[in-house]
C-alpha cells in the first residue's frame, strides 16, 4: 500500500512537473521580436542555424568570417526550434521541408530570395562502379520514361497524393538485396508514414530497384553517418537529398542528378504565440500523439530500449564477472598475470573511450562486412562497454571484504571457489548493490544515442514525431519523462531487493 501511494505521488508530480515545463515553453515563444533580416544580405554577424552535415551548414560557414555564428542542430525540427525561442536568428534549410515548418508555424516565414541553388544525387562507395553504373543507368531511364516527374509530381507538383509510384507484381527480384541509408526526417523527400518510410528519394529509389531486379531496403539513421554506413558497406548506397561537394567527393562516389533543389533562409515573424495555455497543451499533445497513432513510435521505441539494456545488462554483469574474479585472484594469488593485465588494458580502453564511438566501432568497423542486425550489435555494444564498469564494481566490493573471512573459509575446508561462492561473494553482492543498479541507469540512458545506427529506440521514436510535427518539445519531454519512470521504478526495485538483503543478514 505504502508503495502505490508513493507511486501515485511521483507520478502526480512528473505530471506537474510536465505541465510547468510546457507553460513555460508557451510563455517562451512570446516576446519575440520581428527578425531584422530581409534579405540575404543581412546574413553577415547573425547567428544561423543549420542541420548539420547538410549543404546549408556547408555554405553558412562561409559567413562565419563576416561575423556571423553558425549553430548546428542534428535535426531540421531542432533549428526551426531554436528559431521560434529566439536562439538563432534564421535557418538554412532545403525549401521543400522549409514549407513544412512555416505551415505549421505561422511565426514564421520564407525570405523570397534563394539562398543557394543546388542538385541532388545518390552516394555510392568508392570502387563499386559497377552498381554507380547501374544506378546512372536506371536514373537515366526513369528521367526518358518519365517516372522520374511522375514521382516528384506525387509529392511536390500540382499532381500532389494522386500518382503515387507502385511496383509491378510481375518484376522478378531475383539479382539480391539493394540497401539504401537515409534520413526519414526531411519531408517530402523521407519521411516515416502509418510505420512505413515514404517520400521523393524512396520511391525513386525503388523504382531504381525495380529496374535493378532487387528487392530494396530502406536502413533509417541520422543524416551525417549516411556516408559512413556506404563506405563501410553497411548500405549499398545513400539517398537523402545529398548534394556532392567536393569534401564528399574526397570519400564517396555520387550518381548522376536526379532532382533540382534549393536551399532557403527562414526568420522569425514575430507574429505567434497568442493561444492561451490550455489550448496549446491540448493540441500539441493531440498533434504529436494521437494524430496517426504517433504515440506507437514511443511504445515501440520503449520496447526496444528495454529489450537491448535488458540483454547488455546480462552480458555486463557475466563478462564483468568474469573481468573482476580474474583481477581479484590475480591481487590474491599473484598468478595470471598476462590475463590479468589483459583485462586492464580492455576495461582502460573501454573507460577511455565514449560509449557513442564504440557503437560506431563495432558497427562500422568490427561488423563491417556482415550483415548483422543493429538492436544486436547495439546490445554487444552496451554490454561490452557495462562489463568494465561492472567489473570494477564487482572488485571493488570482493576487495572491501576482509581477508580473515576468506581465511575461515579455508579453514573449514572450503575450496578456493566454494569460498568464494559461499563466503566473499553474498558478503560482496549487498555491499555493491547500491552501485550496481547505479550502472544498470546508467545503461538505460546511453541507449539512447542507438539511433545513430538506425535503431529505432525511446529517443528515435521523439525524433520520428518531430519529424512529422515540427514540435520539438512535447516529444522531447514525453520521452524524458519515461526514461524518468523507467529510472525511478528500477530505483525502487534496487531498494527493495537491498532492504532483502539487510533483513536476511540479521
Amino acid at each position: 500500500m505504502k508503495n502505490f501511494i508513493s507511486l501515485k505521488k511521483i507520478g502526480a508530480c512528473l505530471v506537474l512537473m510536465m505541465i510547468i515545463a510546457v507553460a513555460f515553453c508557451g510563455c517562451g515563444k512570446k516576446g519575440i521580436s520581428e527578425s531584422s533580416i530581409t534579405k540575404i544580405d543581412d546574413l553577415p554577424n547573425k547567428t544561423i542555424g543549420t542541420q548539420m552535415g547538410t549543404t546549408g551548414d556547408v555554405y553558412a560557414s562561409d559567413y562565419t568570417k563576416q561575423g556571423s555564428q553558425i549553430k548546428q542542430f542534428n535535426k531540421g525540427a531542432d533549428a526551426v526550434m531554436a528559431l521560434k525561442q529566439g536562439k538563432v536568428d534564421c535557418v538554412i534549410i532545403d525549401s521543400e521541408p522549409s514549407k513544412k515548418f512555416v505551415a505549421i508555424n505561422p511565426e514564421l516565414s520564407i525570405l523570397p530570395e534563394e539562398f543557394v541553388v543546388e542538385d541532388y544525387s545518390i552516394c555510392i562507395a568508392k570502387g563499386n562502379d559497377e552498381l554507380l553504373e547501374k544506378v546512372n543507368n536506371a536514373i537515366t531511364q526513369l528521367k526518358e520514361d518519365g517516372i522520374l516527374d511522375k514521382i516528384l509530381s506525387n509529392y511536390i507538383g500540382d499532381d500532389t497524393g494522386n500518382t503515387p509510384y507502385t511496383s509491378s507484381p510481375d518484376i522478378v527480384r531475383s539479382n539480391g538485396i539493394l540497401t539504401m541509408a537515409t534520413n526519414a526526417a526531411f519531408e517530402p523527400y523521407e519521411y516515416i508514414e502509418d510505420g512505413r518510410i515514404i517520400g521523393i528519394d524512396a520511391d525513386m529509389a525503388q523504382a531504381v530497384a525495380d529496374i535493378l531486379g532487387m528487392e530494396l531496403v530502406i536502413q533509417d539513421m541520422e543524416f551525417d553517418s549516411i556516408i559512413t554506413a556506404v563506405s563501410s558497406g553497411k548500405a549499398d548506397m545513400g539517398v537523402a537529398g545529398m548534394t556532392v561537394t567536393e569534401d564528399r567527393m574526397k570519400n564517396i562516389n555520387f550518381t548522376q542528378p536526379y532532382t533540382t533543389s534549393h536551399q532557403v533562409v527562414i526568420i522569425n515573424n514575430g507574429s505567434g504565440g497568442d493561444g492561451s495555455f490550455i489550448s496549446d497543451f491540448k493540441e500539441q499533445f493531440h498533434t504529436n500523439f494521437i494524430v496517426d497513432s504517433r504515440w506507437k513510435y514511443i511504445t515501440n521505441g520503449v520496447l526496444t530500449t528495454l529489450r537491448i539494456s535488458f540483454f547488455a545488462v546480462i552480458i555486463g554483469v557475466v563478462g564483468g564477472f568474469i573481468l573482476a574474479i580474474i583481477r581479484f585472484s590475480c591481487d590474491m594469488n599473484k598468478k595470471f598475470r598476462i590475463l590479468n593485465n589483459i583485462c586492464r588494458l580492455y576495461i582502460t580502453i573501454i573507460r577511455g573511450t565514449p560509449a557513442m564511438i564504440q557503437l560506431l566501432i563495432i558497427y562500422y568497423v568490427v561488423f563491417s562486412s556482415s550483415n548483422i542486425d543493429a538492436v544486436l550489435v547495439a546490445t554487444i555494444a552496451f554490454g561490452l562497454n557495462s562489463s568494465a564498469y561492472i567489473a570494477e564494481i564487482i572488485r571493488s566490493g570482493l576487495s572491501s571484504i576482509d581477508e580473515g573471512q576468506f581465511e575461515a573459509g579455508r579453514s573449514l575446508g572450503f575450496n578456493y571457489v566454494r569460498t568464494m561462492m559461499y563466503f566473499i561473494l553474498p558478503q560482496a553482492i549487498k555491499n555493491i548493490l547500491p552501485a550496481l543498479g547505479n550502472e544498470f541507469i546508467v545503461l538505460i540512458k546511453e541507449t539512447s544515442i542507438s539511433g545513430y545506427i538506425g535503431i529505432r529506440d525511446l529517443t528515435r521514436g521523439g525524433d520520428f514525431i518531430r519529424s512529422r510535427t515540427y514540435d520539438a518539445f512535447m516529444p522531447l519531454i514525453a520521452v524524458a519523462f519515461i526514461y524518468l519512470v523507467i529510472v525511478i521504478f528500477l530505483s525502487m526495485l534496487v531498494g527493495k531487493f537491498e532492504r532483502r538483503l539487510k533483513n536476511n543478514a540479521r
